[in-house]
C-alpha cells in the first residue's frame, strides 16, 4: 500500500438543509510533508470536538478501493479527501480491518480504533441528503486511528499493514453494532472493553456495564 493523498481541513461554511453552520470536513490535498502528532495532522481543524478528534480519533483513513466502489455505484468522480479523511491510501479496504490493527505510514505508526459513523455533515459535503443512509448500508466506513508513534508523512510514503495478534473485533462488526445492539449482554460488553477501542466508545460500554452490575 502507498499513501496517495494527505488532506487537511480548515473551517468553512457548510449548508445542511435549511441550516448553515461551519465544518472542517472540506479536506484539501497537500503535497508538502505534514507532521502528525498525538492529536492528528498539523494544521488540520476539528470543529465538532464532541464527536470527532482527540487522541483516539486523531487520524481518519480512507482507502482508494472504497473510493472506486463509490464512484462505480453513484457514477460520479470523487476526489481524494471528499470523505473528510486525512490520509488516502491505495489498496486499503476498511471493512477488512480489525480494531487494534496497525498501519506504518512512513515513520508514523497508527492503531485502528473505530469505524467512522456517518453524519449530516458528510451528507452535506456529498450534496446528497440520503448519503448517511447510503454510507451505512455500503459498509465501507474508513478507519479512525490513534497515533502510537508521531512523525512526518508525505505523499508517496509506503504503508505497511501490521495485523492485530489474536482474535479481535472487526471494523465491520463494530460498525454494525452501532446500529444494532438491542441484544447486547455482559459478555459482549466485556469483549469490547478488552479491545483497544476509542475512548468515546469505551465510556459508553463502561456505563452499560455499570448499569448491569448495579
Amino acid at each position: 500500500m502507498q499513501l496517495i493523498s494527505v488532506n487537511i481541513g480548515e473551517e468553512r461554511p457548510l449548508r445542511n438543509g435549511k441550516r448553515t453552520g461551519t465544518s472542517a470536513i472540506f479536506k484539501e490535498p497537500t503535497t508538502e510533508p505534514v507532521a502528525i502528532g498525538q492529536l492528528g495532522l498539523d494544521g488540520d481543524v476539528i470543529i465538532d470536538t464532541e464527536n470527532h478528534g482527540g487522541v483516539d480519533q486523531a487520524v481518519y483513513v480512507f482507502g482508494r478501493p472504497d473510493y472506486d466502489w463509490w464512484e462505480k455505484h453513484i457514477r460520479r468522480t470523487l476526489p481524494n479527501g471528499i470523505f473528510g479523511e486525512n490520509l488516502t491510501i491505495s489498496g486499503l479496504e476498511s471493512a477488512t480491518f480489525t480494531i487494534g490493527d496497525r498501519l506504518q505510514v512512513g515513520n508514523v505508526l497508527l492503531e485502528v480504533t473505530a469505524p467512522r459513523i456517518p453524519c449530516a455533515s458528510l451528507a452535506a459535503r456529498l450534496e446528497d441528503p440520503e448519503f448517511v443512509k447510503k454510507f451505512r448500508f455500503a459498509e465501507r466506513p474508513g478507519l479512525y486511528c490513534r497515533v502510537l508513534e508521531t512523525g512526518m508523512v508525505t505523499v508517496g510514503d509506503p504503508v505497511t499493514y501490521l495485523p492485530l495478534q489474536g482474535e479481535g473485533i472487526s471494523i465491520l462488526e463494530s460498525f454494525r453494532f452501532f446500529y444494532e445492539h438491542d441484544d447486547m449482554d455482559e459478555a459482549v460488553i466485556r469483549r469490547y472493553l478488552a479491545a483497544p477501542i476509542d475512548i468515546r466508545s469505551r465510556h459508553w460500554f463502561e456505563d452499560e456495564l455499570a448499569k448491569r452490575m448495579a
